[in-house]
């Protein structure tokens, strides 16, 4: 209300020159909050026909990724995502929208939210598709596969991807020169716990095929009854094609606020 104030003061009494102000005051505002670290948010994902997406969308505070404000705006991006199909997240900020275009929708919101706002990343798939949320959006996996799944069996893949983080499909995605550079690092492991050498090539094997158990998804056990792995629980009902596993705020610098410092530095 007081910068509602001030605007009206300063535009001499003009509504609408007034309301321009303020706009142009919270856009200067969201352009200084542009550098401040976003390593909150939520990870969503959204459904319409045979179109999904899972997206991440950043800002400061867990406080903020909770208000419905917050929500629906990362809504309204994924209906951009879904009905405009950008390669990335540069040609999404350019898309075109209600109120010009993505990137300007985004500072609008940093200038009544109070707070920066970042789209970290998106996956858009087109078919057979499930998603599953965890955590209230702390972790979102989105699963495609070739033919129309049985619900309850696809949904039981997406838990298995949040819950265990595997980073290949199969065996056969997993990129060949990381392999060797695993054997290399297993290898010196045996011969320095003073394995023989001459059993140490079987061992390498064995805990490759270990490996493989960890990373890839079709050969980790399943979570719900690790006597078969996910293939076997499968079953030859349908094939997954590809997914996408995100986890909020993975690798990013968190915000690390320190009061004490903060008072010392006010009353400085």
């Amino acid at each position: 209300m007081m910068d509602c104030k001030k605007a009206l003061t300063e535009a001499g009494g003009d509504i609408e020159k007034a309301a321009e102000l303020l706009r142009e005051k919270g856009l200067a505002s969201a352009v200084k909050k542009a550098g401040r670290i976003a390593a909150e948010g939520i990870v969503a994902a959204y459904k319409e026909g045979n179109v999904a997406v899972l997206l991440e969308v950043n800002c400061e505070t867990d406080f903020v990724a909770k208000t419905e404000q917050f929500q629906a705006l990362v809504k309204s991006v994924a209906e951009i995502i879904i009905k405009e199909a950008p390669a990335d997240v540069e040609a999404l900020m350019a898309t075109a929208c209600a109120e010009g275009t993505v990137e300007e929708m985004i500072k609008n919101a940093v200038a009544t939210i109070g707070e920066n706002i970042k789209v970290r990343r998106f996956a858009r798939a087109e078919g057979y598709t499930d998603t599953y949320i965890h955590l209230g959006g702390k972790i979102g996996v989105m699963v495609v596969t070739d033919v129309e799944p049985e619900a309850g069996v696809i949904h039981d893949v997406a838990m298995q991807i949040a819950a265990a983080k595997p980073t290949y499909l199969a065996k056969e995605d997993v990129d060949a020169d990381e392999i060797a550079h695993e054997k290399e690092i297993l290898r010196a492991q045996a011969l320095n716990e003073g394995k023989p050498e001459k059993i140490v090539d079987k061992m390498v094997d064995g805990r490759i095929q270990k490996y493989y158990k960890e990373v890839c998804l079709l050969e980790q056990p399943f979570v719900k009854d690790d006597s078969m792995n996910v293939s076997q629980m499968i079953g030859g009902r349908f094939q997954v094609q590809s997914f996408v596993r995100y986890e909020m705020g993975e690798g990013l610098e968190k915000r690390n606020d320190n009061l004490a410092e903060e008072i010392q530095k006010l009353q400085g």
